[in-house]
């Protein structure tokens, strides 16, 4: 029988030996190697929190919903598509969906 010895990769499985470990390199930038050596964790939710921070600037600026959210829009929005009988199984043309709207 022969004795096989496994040495693993010097920077960890996955890594190639001809270059350097990932964020280390030579000349990068000082904020980067720092971000490398953080838990990934706290870095995925403050990416996540600072995205959705710059996606709710709009929301927040706008004083009144947009047009299309009237409901008079809504209104001829539905009895356009029940002219036209779009989704009649089991969307806005059904017979349970005109029953509910004739009893109000």
């Amino acid at each position: 029988m022969v004795k096989v010895w496994y040495e693993p990769p010097p920077y960890g499985p996955g890594t190639s030996l001809n270059r350097p470990s990932y964020g280390h390199q030579a000349g990068g930038s000082q904020l980067i190697q720092q971000l490398s050596r953080r838990p990934q964790g706290l870095l995925i939710a403050g990416a996540c929190v600072g995205m959705a921070a710059l996606a709710y600037i709009p929301v927040m600026a706008r004083e009144n919903l947009p047009f299309t959210l009237s409901p008079e829009y809504l209104a001829a929005q539905r009895a356009y598509m029940r002219y036209h009988n779009m989704n009649p199984i089991f969307g806005i043309s059904s017979k349970e969906a005109r029953a509910a709207d004739d009893a109000h």
